[in-house]
């Protein structure tokens, strides 16, 4: 097996696409926990959800394709 193929197999998980979508559902738990009516101590988590979601997606802007 040649060192490319090993390499590719051991970053599979660093690719950009999954990671992605994972960061842009926080954000968007995030925004719905920052507009629900119900519960105040969900509304507090909800800038710390966005935060987290914003932080994922900026690292992961620089995971290759």
């Amino acid at each position: 097996m040649s060192s490319s193929v090993a390499k590719s197999r051991n970053f599979r998980w660093l690719r950009r696409a999954p990671w992605e979508a994972v960061a842009m559902t926080l954000i968007g738990g995030g925004i719905v926990m920052l507009v629900q009516p119900w519960s105040i101590d969900v509304y507090s988590y909800s800038f710390v959800t966005i935060l987290a979601g914003t932080l994922v997606y900026t690292v992961v802007s620089h995971f290759p394709e």
